[in-house]
């Protein structure tokens, strides 16, 4: 290709040239003028051309030596590229020989190695026979042997690793868990009012004791019926005494007697009216109750129907203990503990809350933990809290550990010096009753009255007492019971019969 250029730029001068030559030589050859001035101009013109194309000569020769000059200087640099190039295919065929003759050298080694290892593994297997020979082990059993013992060894110290870490960890989980309950406790504190199921409201004299009665009883008899409470007239001068399991009654009762002597007005059609007035009243203070315990507590948005049911805790008391201040109390202990857990802090808050608020459905039938439970199943709540008021008396198994901290929340609150105040009295005449209600049936061997007179266990005989006479019994304790007797909440009987045959081999 450079050839080629040189060539072209040789070539084109000279064409150029001899074009012009050409040109110059046909102008000026036309035939001779006639006139002086024709031959004087002719000559000029010659003498011109003639110069003209010297000039081009000079100036193509002089092309061509530069173009020749170029040619020369191309054709040395082209050889001195080649010789280099011819130089490194050399200096590349020789490295190529050389790694060829390493890699030769490196199979050879490879193969020798490959030997000495064959020889190494034989010499291997030939101490192994030797040593199994002396031995008289086999190396699978040496190295079960060898393995046992180490596993022994670890076990042994995995096992003392352990039980320094249980001793230690009981030693701090029980520190950690008295200081979380003194503390929880410490955040809750709160003052407790005793009540029963009484109350006592003061006569001015004697004489309104006959007013109350009326004319054959009728104001006392409407006054029990639009209350629903017992009325002790007889028991101490210049009071009466009002007695009903329902506290919220009683308090209507308590107020509506206590509006009734003040108005000096006794008669059946205005003890309704009162007595009316006076439900509407204690409503509304129930319903104010529950939204100021929701506020303490910092629980919204509930439905205002369980809102004034929460309300009645402010008349019910659970072994003198005002369900409110209890309320408000283990909430505070179980929120504490839930936040030092990092726990669900609400659900603890509902659970606590509304553990107890079977123990104020008054209407239904059961125990308050099942009440509690359908009532918060009724408003929708969600299931670790319903799980919450289930668990609270572990009658089922903690299903969480908020339910887990509603139970010790609610067990610390019970149980703290001064928290609750009961009428021993009262209370093992409570279980003595039962039980002899149960021993006055034929065929009954053993009565045990538990869980505070919550549940009663009858053993019979079971040669007197068949399996289906035992369903009939229960049956029948539990009517009696029901209607000879005055109870919170329910009782549950259970009749036990077992029959044992054993013989002596001679």
């Amino acid at each position: 290709m450079n050839e080629l250029l040189v060539v072209f730029a040789v070539v084109t001068p000279l064409l150029t040239a001899g074009a012009l030559y050409w040109l110059f030589s046909k102008k000026f050859s036309a035939p001779a003028a006639s006139t002086k001035s024709e031959n004087v101009q002719s000559v000029v013109s010659s003498t011109q051309s003639k110069e003209l194309i010297l000039k081009a000569q000079e100036e193509a020769f002089k092309i061509k030596k530069e173009a020749e000059e170029f040619a020369q200087n191309l054709r040395q640099k082209n050889f001195e590229e080649e010789k280099a190039i011819t130089s490194k295919q050399e200096s590349i065929n020789r490295k190529l020989e050389d790694l060829e003759s390493k890699e030769q050298r490196l199979i050879s080694t490879q193969k020798g190695v490959s030997r000495k290892l064959e020889e190494l593994e034989t010499l291997r297997q030939e101490q192994v026979k030797k040593l199994e020979s002396v031995a008289s082990i086999t190396k699978d059993e040496a190295r079960h042997q060898i393995l046992s013992t180490l596993e022994k060894s670890l076990q042994d110290e995995m096992g003392r690793k352990v039980r320094e870490y249980e001793e230690t960890t009981k030693v701090l989980a029980s520190t950690k868990a008295k200081e979380l309950l003194v503390e929880a406790m410490q955040h809750a504190g709160t003052d407790y009012v005793a009540e029963y199921t009484t109350s006592i409201v003061k006569l001015p004299d004697e004489e309104m004791k006959g007013r109350i009665i009326g004319r054959e009883g009728r104001n006392i008899r409407a006054y029990e019926t639009a209350t629903g409470v017992s009325v002790d007239l007889d028991e101490t001068p210049g009071q009466l005494r009002i007695s009903c399991f329902d506290p919220v009654r009683r308090e209507i009762a308590r107020l509506s007697l206590e509006r009734l002597i003040a108005d000096g007005r006794i008669q059946p059609v205005k003890i309704e009216e009162v007595v009316a007035k006076t439900t509407k009243d204690i409503e509304k203070i129930m319903l104010e109750a529950g939204q100021n315990l929701c506020h303490q507590i910092g629980v919204y948005n509930l439905p205002p129907e369980l809102i004034a049911l929460i309300g009645r805790f402010k008349y019910r008391f659970s072994y003198g203990q005002n369900m409110i201040e209890h309320t408000l109390e283990e909430t505070k202990m179980g929120v504490y503990m839930a936040t030092e857990l990092k726990l669900d802090v609400n659900i603890v808050k509902l659970g606590c809350l509304l553990h107890d608020i079977g123990k104020v459905a008054t209407e239904e039938e059961g125990s308050h933990v099942q009440l509690g439970v359908d009532i918060a199943r009724k408003y929708h709540l969600p299931e670790k809290v319903v799980a919450c008021i289930a668990e609270h008396h572990e009658d089922v198994p903690f299903s969480s550990l908020e339910s887990t901290v509603c139970y010790l929340a609610d067990a610390m609150s019970g149980a703290r010096p001064g928290a609750r105040v009961e009428d021993y009295t009262a209370y093992v005449k409570r279980l003595t009753d039962l039980e002899a209600a149960a021993l006055s049936f034929a065929g009954v061997e053993k009565v045990f009255a538990l869980s505070a007179g919550r549940e009663v266990r009858v053993i019979v005989s079971p040669e007197e007492v068949n399996d289906n006479q035992a369903a009939k019994l229960a049956h029948d304790i539990a009517g009696k019971i029901e209607k000879e007797q005055v109870y919170p909440g329910t009782v549950k009987v259970t009749v036990i019969r077992e029959l044992r045959t054993s013989e002596i081999a001679k």
